[in-house]
């Protein structure tokens, strides 16, 4: 599937910051709540919900309301999905940045 260059520019905008890139990476594994994202990025609630809110505007992340608690998860059914995988699938597992982030990894603090 192609998509077209506004499409792709947009796509490369919103993946252009190094935390959304990394949070969408995570996403292609599992869903992740907003307090375990603060704990692994160490940043704090409004930041990491910013970063969500553009992931969320641009249609990559669904969200997923339980209770006071919000999940995000990769929206497999974005227009953008498959050029979003080629690009997060380009990225190292064993990368440094990716594998820190990875080992702050928690149980979900919020249920």
């Amino acid at each position: 599937m192609t998509i077209d260059v506004a499409a792709m520019t947009r796509c490369l905008k919103t993946l252009s910051d190094q935390t959304r890139l990394i949070m969408m990476r995570l996403f292609l594994e599992k869903e992740y709540c907003v307090c375990q994202l603060v704990d692994m990025f160490e940043m704090s609630q409004p930041a990491i919900s910013q970063h969500l809110r553009k992931l969320k505007n641009a249609g990559f992340v669904n969200e997923d309301r339980r209770g006071q608690w919000r999940y995000y998860s990769i929206n497999g059914s974005c227009p953008e999905f498959d050029t979003l995988q080629l690009i997060l699938h380009q990225i190292d597992q064993e990368d440094e940045l990716l594998h820190h982030i990875k080992q702050k990894k928690t149980q979900a603090c919020c249920q």
